[in-house]
């Protein structure tokens, strides 16, 4: 199981994703994640970075950055992605 969690308090499953990844309503231009920390706790790992992303959705333009968290489970058949959560959009800065 999967599950999204965005700084709006919306929820997506990995089936979620991939339809909305399916219906190119988001095109991306550029997406890119700095300040990338992972960090190790036994069998879990959390990778948290700041995200730029610059694109269209719907046909509007988007460009802006936010916070993520990426929680992974080490199972007997690799690390899997088990859960993710966003901040809301930060700010534009000048």
């Amino acid at each position: 199981d999967f599950v999204l969690v965005t700084g709006l308090g919306k929820t997506y499953t990995k089936a979620d994703l991939l339809e909305e990844a399916r219906s190119k309503r988001a095109v991306y231009e550029h997406q890119e994640d700095s300040g990338r920390k992972v960090r190790v706790w036994g069998d879990t790992a959390v990778v948290t970075a700041l995200l730029w992303a610059k694109g269209t959705e719907d046909g509007k333009a988007f460009d802006y950055k936010l916070w993520f968290s990426d929680t992974y489970v080490r199972t007997p058949t690799g690390w899997r992605y088990v859960f993710a959560q966003a901040s809301t959009r930060l700010p534009a800065t000048p």
